[in-house]
């Protein structure tokens, strides 16, 4: 019984280990969307100029 307690727990925990990474991945790519977005549509300064993309 012991054993059989074990696969099922070790087989939930690769599910959500499973299912945590395909939800970063999504969350990452959401991110890189963004982040080329506001690239792309970064506002102009005074004088026509581009500023900076990054904040820091």
């Amino acid at each position: 019984m012991v054993p059989l307690l074990i696969v099922l727990l070790l087989a939930l925990l690769l599910f959500g280990a499973g299912f945590a990474l395909k939800a970063l991945w999504f969350v990452a790519a959401v991110v890189i969307v963004l982040w080329l977005l506001g690239f792309v549509m970064r506002s102009t300064g005074a004088g026509g100029r581009r500023g900076r993309w990054y904040r820091w």
